[in-house]
């Protein structure tokens, strides 16, 4: 499959990828202007990086940091913290936010990401879930080929449907991701269902590979998280909450306490690093997004399937490859983390990682601990023996990891 000439397939790759590798750096200059002009617009100074201590009060870096990111995701209100620990906290708040006892949510985008199936839980498992609350989830499978089932959708809906939640990346599945223009079809069709509930998208992973986001096109919030695309690799933690300012300010009483919300937190220091990741985030994004077509155009060369495919439209990072068997699986997800700058010496190993259903084996190699617009890939061990790589600070970097790959591949005879 694959004769050792590096140059050779790396170039025929690119090649073959021209066009979706420039339309990349399009978005990416496109999306770079947007935050410039955000930072314009609300003339961020140097006095804006200052910490605050205690309470936070009078923290004005913490309140035009909002209303940058709410300028950059088209919304009425932003809320950024430093203290919301991951992508499932920050979505938990925003639903914990909107919803209340007896209210019922429908994931119609299918079965949402692993994690957060213990944020939907079950009634009475006394963990404070959702469902603990009682809040009512349904989740309406995907339909053939990913697109959503309409009839499904509309059979969920009831008087009580207070939420509609959408996820833009594909997670665990082999399926396509929704695009921004989808996001806002389906946000359109949705609320003919039900006019007076919320549409909800979870936006990890999305941030910066469109040059919309789904909040410019009729969903109602979204939340993401600062260690993926938004934090520009610099952010050390945290995550944002961006769209109607009523359902922000519900969202920010569930971050913090009602009566107090998004008016006091201090930043312990993070403020610059926040500010000047988003600053980043375009260029980084579309480095990374570019590593991704890059890989999926190399993998297809020597007969896997890939998904997204070289020439297909992105509106995430992550880069989907099927493998023919455990070992190639593990072996690719090895790979990954030997071509890290931090940590290539350790070797990762599958193991029953908390809020996952499977096994699962994990690269990160990266700066910020879980940082996933730094190079990183995983998988669950289960059939179809399928790996997700995300990230990539440099496009450099993803090319000498897909290398590295090839040349253990080729060394332990998987080629």
């Amino acid at each position: 499959m694959w004769d050792g000439n590096w140059a050779s397939l790396a170039g025929t790759a690119e090649s073959k990828a021209s066009a979706r590798l420039a339309e990349t750096d399009d978005i990416a200059e496109r999306n770079q202007w947007k935050v410039i002009r955000a930072f314009q617009k609300h003339k961020v100074s140097d006095f804006h990086f200052e910490g605050s201590t205690g309470y936070g009060y009078n923290d004005r870096g913490r309140e035009v940091l909002d209303e940058v990111y709410a300028d950059v995701f088209g919304a009425e209100a932003a809320i950024v913290r430093p203290h919301l620990v991951s992508g499932t906290h920050t979505i938990g708040a925003a639903l914990f936010g909107v919803l209340r006892p007896g209210d019922e949510i429908v994931f119609a985008t299918g079965r949402p990401y692993d994690t957060l199936h213990k944020v939907i839980g079950f009634e009475g498992d006394g963990t404070g879930s959702l469902a603990d609350w009682g809040v009512k989830a349904k989740i309406v499978p995907l339909a053939a080929g990913g697109a959503v089932d309409w009839d499904g959708v509309e059979a969920a809906v009831t008087e009580k449907t207070r939420v509609f939640a959408l996820q833009r990346s594909r997670g665990y599945d082999w399926r396509p991701s929704f695009t921004v223009a989808q996001l806002g079809e389906m946000a359109e069709r949705l609320k003919r269902l039900k006019p007076d509930a919320v549409v909800f998208a979870d936006n990890c992973y999305g941030e910066f590979t469109e040059d919309r986001e789904p909040t410019e096109v009729g969903v109602d919030l979204i939340a993401g998280s600062l260690i993926k695309n938004p934090g520009g690799g610099l952010a050390a933690s945290g995550g944002y909450i961006a769209g109607r300012r009523d359902l922000v300010e519900l969202a920010a009483y569930r971050v913090t306490v009602p009566g107090i919300g998004g008016e006091v937190g201090a930043m312990l220091g993070t403020t610059r690093a926040i500010y000047q990741g988003l600053f980043l985030a375009p260029l980084l994004v579309g480095q990374a997004v570019k590593g991704s077509i890059f890989a999926a155009s190399v993998f297809e060369e020597l007969g896997f399937e890939t998904h997204p495919r070289r020439g297909d439209e992105r509106t995430d990072l992550i880069q989907a490859v099927r493998f023919a068997s455990a070992e190639q699986l593990i072996a690719f997800v090895q790979a990954i983390q030997k071509a890290a700058a931090v940590d290539s010496h350790v070797v990762p190993e599958p193991w029953d990682m908390p809020g996952y259903e499977h096994p699962v084996i994990m690269a990160a190699g990266t700066f910020i601990q879980g940082g996933s617009l730094e190079l990183s890939a995983d998988a669950p061990i289960r059939e179809p023996y399928i790996a997700f790589m995300q990230g990539g600070l440099t496009y450099a970097h993803v090319k000498f990891a897909v290398r590295q790959v090839l040349e253990d591949f080729h060394r332990l005879g998987l080629l």
